[in-house]
């Protein structure tokens, strides 16, 4: 117990970091912490030592954050809220059809905002990938491993993100030229 409460302590943030940037809310964050280490816990005697802990362990950190992705897809997303205050609310479709500008967009919210949104609308393995990559700093070959996929499985998924992402924000992060 004592060797399982070590590792809990050792990757605890790393887990909690992963499943923040995955979903952006504390709650399910907690949530896929939760439920990664009770998965760790369960498994733990299955471990073969094939791979480093840590890529076990933020594999199957992956595996819950898509599963729970998965559970809480929004089918509607085209008309998803992206910000709301007392006085107004933004959906998505306004973002990809007004030409608004980028200080209107941001009125009473932060970009970051609009960015966990988009974020928020990507196939649970792209948004994955593109958490891995750009939030977490992991590079293709370890994502790989993570998401026991093909380096160029990855890539393709961080291309078609990438680009999704682009597309989704473009009207909220258009340079004034």
């Amino acid at each position: 117990m004592s060797s399982f409460e070590e590792l809990v302590y050792r990757y605890d943030r790393h887990v909690l970091n992963i499943a923040k940037s995955f979903r952006n809310n504390d709650d399910d964050a907690k949530d896929i912490y939760q439920e990664v280490f009770m998965r760790v816990y369960r498994g733990l005697k299955n471990f073969q030592f094939k791979s480093e802990f840590s890529t076990w362990l933020f594999r199957v950190t992956t595996n819950v954050c898509i599963t729970h992705q998965s559970r809480k897809k929004d089918h509607d997303s085209i008309n998803k809220e992206i910000y709301s205050d007392d006085d107004s609310s933004i959906i998505l479709a306004d973002t990809l059809t007004d030409n608004k500008s980028t200080d209107e967009l941001a009125v009473g919210g932060d970009i970051s905002k609009y960015i966990s949104k988009a974020l928020d609308e990507l196939p649970p393995q792209q948004k994955m990938v593109f958490t891995l990559k750009y939030f977490e700093e992991y590079k293709i070959r370890e994502i790989a491993e993570m998401m026991q996929c093909s380096e160029g499985a990855v890539k393709k998924y961080l291309f078609t993100a990438t680009h999704k992402m682009r597309d989704r924000l473009k009207n909220i992060m258009r340079e004034e030229r």
